[in-house]
């Protein structure tokens, strides 16, 4: 049988679709929550330090985007670093340290009492998460954890748990993002009350 593009095409947006509804049913607890712990970081003088690898680090500089930006209204900036953006920190680190380090070293240096540390891993199991969130704990801080799949030890270290049910990284990752922008909307609209 011949590839079919557009039946391809169909039943990549039927799952992202379904993955989406599935998420909404039971997930939105950990997204109102996880926006209201950065809602109340942000308007104390605290700041969110975001992380994770690959396409999650991607994720992570996206969320910092939209606090230090803007997200849909015009308001102050709030604070907010992605750990994975300077490239000569998290080689020097990975160098030096290794690579299990790279957000641990960071958050040691950056982290605060109330602040937050997020942390992102489509397979709740990246080393390096978890040690930062565990560091960030140790810390005071609130951690946030957003994965996919059963959440793993990842999901089990975080203050505020918001998991993607899924086995796909993909649909973990297009949830990821949905669920990135709700928490933005949250925290927004927070502001104006």
């Amino acid at each position: 049988m011949a590839f079919d593009p557009a039946a391809a095409l169909k039943a990549i947006f039927s799952e992202t679709a379904a993955a989406h509804q599935r998420f909404a049913e039971r997930g939105l607890e950990g997204v109102a929550a996880a926006a209201a712990a950065i809602g109340r970081a942000v308007t104390t003088g605290r700041k969110v330090l975001a992380f994770g690898n690959g396409g999650s680090a991607s994720d992570a500089e996206h969320l910092v985007a939209e606090l230090v930006g803007r997200f849909e209204g015009e308001r102050q900036a709030l604070a907010g670093i992605a750990l994975t953006a300077n490239s000569s920190v998290v080689t020097a680190i990975g160098n030096d340290y290794g690579y299990e380090r790279v957000f641990t070293r960071q958050i040691e240096a950056l982290g605060r009492e109330g602040d937050v540390a997020f942390g992102i891993s489509t397979s709740g199991r990246s080393p390096n998460v978890l040690a930062a969130l565990t560091a960030a704990k140790a810390r005071g801080m609130t951690t946030i954890a957003l994965t996919g799949r059963d959440g793993g030890p990842i999901g089990a270290e975080a203050d505020i748990h918001v998991n993607v049910a899924e086995a796909s990284t993909p649909r973990v990752q297009e949830v990821h993002r949905t669920a990135i922008h709700a928490m933005c909307t949250l925290v927004e609209q927070s502001l104006k009350s």
